[in-house]
């Protein structure tokens, strides 16, 4: 392998990133040359670096709801087991349905958050091709959603609070799916939930798609990472749909209100967690940082109401969704 192939394939640029990698490139082939001849290009650089800065804002302040799709569909971006060793102290994955199934599509176990044991359970896309084929691009089956109600059970009988990640998008449709209960897996689930005493927090870290984010989607706070997309279909599917085209996709996600500022001001979701300037994949760690912080500030808000007051709470909020004011000529 060419170092050119190896540099291509470490990187991986979406179409409205490549104005501002190229001119990141020439900064530093700029800072190389200058140093390999001793010049001093101190005032050059400062401009070009206030002209990357200037650049970067410009291009993510005013990202398209498609825009915002591929960040959330970014192979680099944090999947929910890269959040989980960063955010918690210890965790010990479980496994299995206790039906004869174990999805790696959607894991779960036991953590301690802030020294506090916790159940978290998230869907888990892969990292290559191989990856994503062994977690089904993180498309759980209906042995995924009851190891997840198998997991918050255990959490409502030892008072250990719940956090979900959403990443998926959406169950996995398959005829053998369906033969198992697809849809009464996710509806149990659904049902179940309203009725847990513990705290539930539910992040939507990557793509939130229709009834497979759902599935572990009641919560008493729902956040969402800034550039993450929560939807009752893929804007794909919802072309192919309403036009007849997929290729009308961008049209789709725009009507859809796919991003998390939308959803914050139709009251779908509770926070906007921000990530760093270029998305969560190019500076994980911060974004952890981001994501622990929201989730540590709603914990400890949830704490101090009883399980009746969450439970009521949870019920109206899910039951107000949907609600609005119609314009009038």
């Amino acid at each position: 392998m060419t170092k050119n192939e190896t540099t291509e394939k470490k990187i991986f640029l979406l179409d409205f990133e490549k104005p501002l990698y190229e001119l990141e490139s020439r900064i530093e082939q700029i800072k190389e040359l200058a140093q390999e001849n001793s010049v001093d290009v101190s005032e050059q650089i400062s401009q070009l670096d206030e002209r990357a800065n200037q650049l970067r804002r410009e291009i993510f302040s005013n990202l398209t709801p498609s825009q915002r799709l591929q960040l959330a569909r970014h192979p680099r971006r944090p999947s929910t087991l890269d959040y989980i060793q960063a955010i918690t102290d210890e965790w010990f994955e479980l496994h299995g349905d206790r039906c004869g199934y174990d999805d790696p599509a959607l894991v779960g176990g036991v953590a301690r958050f802030n020294g506090r044991p916790v159940v978290i359970i998230g869907h888990q896309k892969g990292r290559d091709t191989k990856d994503n084929v062994a977690r089904n691009f993180g498309m759980a089956a209906p042995g995924g959603y009851r190891k997840a109600m198998r997991l918050m059970e255990h959490a409502h009988q030892f008072n250990q609070p719940i956090l979900t990640f959403i990443d998926t998008p959406g169950a996995w449709a398959g005829v053998e799916a369906e033969k198992l209960g697809q849809g009464e897996a996710i509806a149990y689930n659904l049902r179940e939930m309203f009725r847990l005493d513990v705290p539930i927090i539910c992040t939507v870290i990557g793509e939130g798609g229709s009834g497979g984010a759902l599935g572990i989607g009641v919560g008493d706070r729902i956040l969402m990472l800034e550039h993450s997309v929560y939807t009752v279909a893929t804007p794909e599917a919802c072309a192919a749909i309403l036009w007849k085209d997929a290729k009308k996709s961008d049209k789709a996600a725009v009507a859809l209100k796919i991003t998390s500022k939308d959803l914050k001001e139709l009251n779908i979701i509770d926070q906007i967690v921000p990530e760093p300037s270029r998305g969560a994949h190019a500076d994980p760690i911060k974004a952890a940082a981001n994501l622990k912080a929201a989730i540590s500030d709603n914990l400890e808000a949830l704490s101090l109401l009883t399980p009746q007051q969450r439970r009521e709470s949870r019920y109206q909020k899910f039951r107000n969704l949907g609600v609005f004011l119609e314009a009038t000529a």
